[in-house]
């Protein structure tokens, strides 16, 4: 495992020029030990093809995701709703990597799994009403390396970072109330890209 403090003891560089605050950490583990971690993730998570309503209309996307948790939270986004899963011993290991490079607590992780540049993420912003408001976001990459792009609602002002194997991006403060972002797709990419968004969900009021 890379040393997460070998670089400088300096304060990430903010990604946006106003009302939020990204940070990319760059690879946060060793090529190996992200290879290893990539197997894995592929092989040992309850995979399943995401859903969408459209217009009325219910959509089956290429796209792969897995929602785990703390407990069986319900979370809703694009008009469906999904149950967590209880955290197996392979996500709580990388929970524990992420919440130590970034000094944040996690009790959720929600997986997409993107078998190469034919499948992406349209503009959108994570603002569902189970999240804690301004809780930071913490997205681990695997795999194929692909462009990450931020645009401001209102100046449509964009911003792009590419996300290497076994990296680190966070999202901080009202970046999810100002700005988008999204994976676009791409001819030039054939291979498969896991992404981990560790979030903070709101548990339910008893």
């Amino acid at each position: 495992m890379m040393d997460l403090f070998s670089q400088t003891g300096d304060a990430l560089p903010n990604l946006l020029p106003c009302d939020g605050i990204v940070e990319y950490h760059g690879p946060i583990l060793g090529l190996a030990e992200a290879d290893t971690y990539l197997e894995r993730l592929r092989r040992d998570i309850a995979w399943r093809h995401d859903e969408a309503v459209i217009f009325g209309k219910r959509i089956i996307t290429k796209r792969q995701v897995a929602w785990y948790a703390d407990d069986a939270f319900s979370y809703t986004y694009s008009k469906t709703t999904k149950t967590a899963l209880k955290w197996p011993a392979l996500l709580l290991d990388l929970k524990h990597l992420v919440e130590t490079a970034c000094g944040e607590t996690f009790n959720s992780c929600l997986l997409n799994l993107y078998s190469d540049g034919s499948e992406g993420m349209s503009w959108h912003s994570d603002a569902e009403r189970e999240l804690v408001k301004n809780g930071t976001i913490g997205s681990m990459s695997f795999g194929a390396e692909r462009k990450f792009a931020l645009k401001h609602k209102v100046t449509k002002t964009t911003v792009a970072q590419r996300l290497e194997h076994g990296s680190l991006l966070t999202m901080k403060g009202e970046t999810q109330t100002h700005w988008l972002h999204s994976i676009p797709k791409t001819k030039q990419v054939n291979s498969a890209r896991i992404n981990l968004t560790f979030r903070q969900i709101r548990p339910p009021v008893a």
